[in-house]
């Protein structure tokens, strides 16, 4: 993927010693490109400020590492900064966009430890139009160990937040709450989302680039949010140093920050090809079905192939169960042997069945039993054909399942399997570095359906804000039995959903997972209204532009494939209301729009169409907890 990277300019402005560095006497400075965001480093190493067109975003904050075995860095000496600029285009594989410009200002600052000359700390900075990050290195090949971070994020003023609990399985609703109303002996998770006091700039706080590191959660020390490190145990490294990014992303609006590519331009670039990642939906038997998993049968998996054959999908999930020894979803149990499949099912010939149909299968796994034996493991799903597989329940970001991440994607990339993953801590870039590393979970989606009425329309209407902006989420949308949220019972097989039909079509254009869940059982889909935009809608985009909303209320959101645009609607308001949304993104010419939207009741959906150009304006009318889509194509 190197070799197809367009550089567009690439230049190393200087190499400059502390003294000669264009910065205050106490402060270095990186601007981004558009000179409105800016990080400023302490000359003594010790915080940092953000700010953003003149404004304080981030005040003044910690920097620094607690070391374990030996005494953390003294008094530091700024001794060079070097700096340089990057502006090129990134060709982008199965995702939101075809393509990411990575255009920043960086510097690195070299510290030396005043008392110990041998001790050296050095600071990465980048500053982009839409964000700012910075992480910590370490030379020399020694191991390093670490306590934790003194990093903090100490946001100006005290912000309405958008924040959510630390959990394992990171699947825990948002809240809005300011920074003095957090509890100190509590963690919370990223990203938290932001917004100035003076209202003029969003924020998102959040991680990049874990690879050789831990995951955090943020625990509020005073009027700041301190970083933890995951794990029981101090953090070690192989050999020297390299953190995680600390990421604050930048806009106007919450919604700008959809679009951004940051997170993903802070991982490496992909090294090989991988032209070969299809991204599409997939049907699915576990969501429709008992909690701890069909049982298996040739017949039952037979059908949902048929289903997926006939609607024009690419793959079928089989979830839990189909392993030889299986005891149900959850547990991994010493019986259980992933690579054989369970007794009556000849797994060669299902995908031999599969194939013939266009159809390809992915595997649902337990980590526990992949960790144990990932080559010979996925070895073998290779050899009988195939297409991904679907792993679940780490429930931790640690450094060993961290490492895990890392191995397995570099293991599915390498037998040009599909991955995703369940149970999983809250994405960090590894799909840019891994495209085939095609969405994960670390959200909470609409399997709690089945199990509580936690994942209401409010909720939904949070995640484009706050955990979307990681990157894809596999909130497995496509519940056929709507509901109003008033009516709405807990059903573990063939569950309902509180939201309409209109809001359920919508999902599949906001929420953003190249690999697409159709959750529903396939007999609910036969001549279902809206069931027609489900077949139609790409999962993967050549652009997505945020047109409006706010979080945990509405969306408006338009993407794009060639040159059809598909616009999805969604709403928690408790009664009908008619959002307007504007075309003046549409390029010059006239188009044909075919609108799904509310009908009569949360099951039913209105069908129409009309001409337009850029200089109109759509009136979608949303019911209660509910929502619209629209396709947008050229007359």
């Amino acid at each position: 993927m190197n070799t197809r990277m367009m550089t567009m300019a690439a230049a190393v402005l200087a190499a400059l010693s502390g003294a000669a560095c264009a910065a205050s006497a106490g402060q270095v400075t990186v601007t981004s490109p558009d000179g409105r965001a800016a990080i400023r480093i302490a000359r003594d190493g010790g915080s940092y400020v953000v700010t953003r067109g003149g404004e304080t975003v981030i005040a003044a904050s910690p920097l620094g590492l607690e070391f374990d075995g030996q005494p953390d860095l003294g008094k530091l000496v700024l001794e060079k900064v070097t700096k340089s600029a990057t502006d090129q285009v990134i060709p982008l594989v199965a995702t939101k966009a075809s393509s990411a410009r990575d255009h920043y200002r960086a510097a690195t600052l070299h510290f030396r430890d005043r008392a110990d000359g041998t001790r050296r700390l050095l600071v990465d900075v980048r500053a982009y139009d839409d964000g700012v990050a910075f992480r910590y290195r370490m030379d020399g090949s020694a191991p390093v160990r670490l306590r934790g971070e003194k990093t903090a994020f100490v946001p100006a003023g005290d912000p309405d937040c958008l924040i959510s609990p630390f959990d394992g399985a990171h699947e825990v609703a948002f809240a809005r709450q300011k920074v003095s109303q957090l509890g100190e002996k509590q963690g919370y998770d990223v990203p938290v989302v932001c917004t100035t006091p003076s209202g003029r700039t969003a924020y998102a706080i959040t991680q990049s680039h874990l690879e050789g590191y831990t995951g955090a959660s943020l625990w509020r020390e005073g009027g700041g949010l301190r970083v933890r490190l995951s794990g029981a145990s101090a953090y070690e490294s192989k050999g020297g140093l390299r953190t995680s990014w600390r990421v604050v992303m930048l806009g106007n609006r919450t919604g700008d920050l959809i679009a951004s590519h940051l997170v993903g331009n802070l991982n490496p670039a992909p090294q090989g090809d991988f032209s070969w990642v299809k991204p599409g939906k997939a049907a699915w038997d576990w969501w429709s079905g008992p909690l701890v998993g069909m049982k298996p049968d040739m017949a039952a998996y037979r059908r949902f192939i048929d289903f997926a054959a006939a609607s024009g999908f690419p793959y079928y999930l089989i979830d839990a169960g189909w392993a030889s020894g299986s005891g149900g979803c959850c547990d991994a149990l010493p019986t259980t042997d992933i690579t054989r499949a369970a007794d009556g099912i000849d797994m060669p010939a299902l995908v031999q069945y599969a194939a013939d149909k266009g159809v390809g299968l992915i595997l649902w796994a337990h980590w526990d039993h992949v960790r144990q034996r990932m080559d010979e493991v996925l070895d073998t799903y290779a050899r009988w054909g195939i297409k991904g597989v679907k792993i679940d329940f780490m429930n931790r970001d640690d450094q060993e399942v961290v490492d895990f991440y890392h191995r397995v994607a570099a293991g599915t990339a390498q037998r040009h399997l599909l991955l995703d993953l369940h149970g999983a801590y809250v994405p960090a870039g590894l799909q840019r570095t891994y495209p085939n590393f095609i969405t994960q979970e670390g959200v909470m989606g609409a399997e709690w359906d089945k199990m509580k009425t936690i994942v209401t329309p409010a909720h939904n209407l949070m995640l484009p804000y706050t955990r979307m902006l990681a990157g894809p989420i596999d909130y497995t949308p496509g519940g056929f039995r709507n509901v109003a949220p008033a009516t709405f019972q807990v059903r573990a097989e063939l569950p309902f959903v509180q939201n309409t039909r209109g809001q359920e079509l919508a999902k599949y254009v906001v929420y953003d997972s190249p690999l697409q869940m159709v959750s529903d059982d396939p007999d609910v889909y036969r001549d279902a209204e809206g069931f027609d935009f489900i077949r139609k809608v790409p999962t993967a985009w050549d652009e997505t532009r945020f047109v409006s909303g706010e979080p945990g209320k509405d969306i408006v959101l338009a993407r794009r494939q060639g040159t059809t645009w598909y616009l999805g609607a969604m709403s928690a308001d408790e009664s009908t209301t008619t959002k307007r949304v504007k075309l003046d993104f549409l390029p010059a010419g006239r188009y044909k729009a075919t609108i799904w939207e509310d009908g009569a009741t949360p099951n039913n959906v209105r069908l129409r169409e009309v001409d337009v150009t850029p200089r109109d304006a759509l009136a979608l009318e949303l019911a209660a907890a509910g929502g619209a889509v629209v396709v947008i194509e050229a007359r």
